[in-house]
């Protein structure tokens, strides 16, 4: 078998400054809002997200396998001259059980922000889709009539027909909705 080609993109990578001006005055827009909204977060929410961000790190894993290592290996008696304090170790149970209870929490607290966040994002990207759908059924018409003032039948075409109604987002989570119900 010969050697597999290297995938290579459609396009050559574009320079970022090439990108239109549109679109990198929407890029900024976001980022300036996503700047905004974690500046008003609440003191509470930016301790969890600070709480998180650490615990969801490698140094908070390395810190635990010293802490949980040095811990076991005292009470083992593996460490010459330290005595043991919780042969049992139901002291370490007790302390890991009372930390994942807190764990949990604070990652519940930035699940929920990261939730109400992507929320926002899907309500948008929902609205930009409506908003492009009902400009694309008015191109659609103004299409169908420059093609009428040139002789060119495509009115009757069932896709022009059917691109050229406006799509009701009711109807479509109603379909949805029964397609999943069934």
């Amino acid at each position: 078998m010969g050697m597999m080609a290297e995938a290579t993109p459609t396009l050559p990578k574009m320079d970022p400054s090439s990108l239109n001006r549109s679109l990198r005055r929407n890029i900024a827009a976001l980022e300036e809002r996503r700047r905004a909204e974690a500046a008003a977060a609440t003191r509470e929410e930016r301790i969890a997200g600070a709480i998180t961000a650490f615990t969801g790190s490698m140094r908070f894993v390395y810190l635990h396998l010293a802490f949980y290592g040095a811990w076991i290996a005292v009470n083992l008696g593996l460490v010459p001259g330290v005595p043991k304090f919780d042969e049992s170790f139901v002291i370490l149970a007790m302390e890991a059980s009372v930390e994942a209870i807190f764990l949990s929490t604070f990652v519940l607290i930035s699940q929920n922000r990261m939730a109400a966040a992507a929320d926002k994002r899907a309500d948008l990207d929902l609205q930009i889709s409506l908003l492009a759908e009902h400009e694309l059924t008015k191109l659609s018409e103004v299409l169908v009539k420059i093609a009428e003032r040139l002789d060119v039948r495509v009115a009757a075409d069932p896709e022009i027909q059917e691109v050229g109604r406006n799509v009701s987002p009711e109807a479509v989570l109603d379909e949805i909705e029964a397609q999943q119900g069934r």
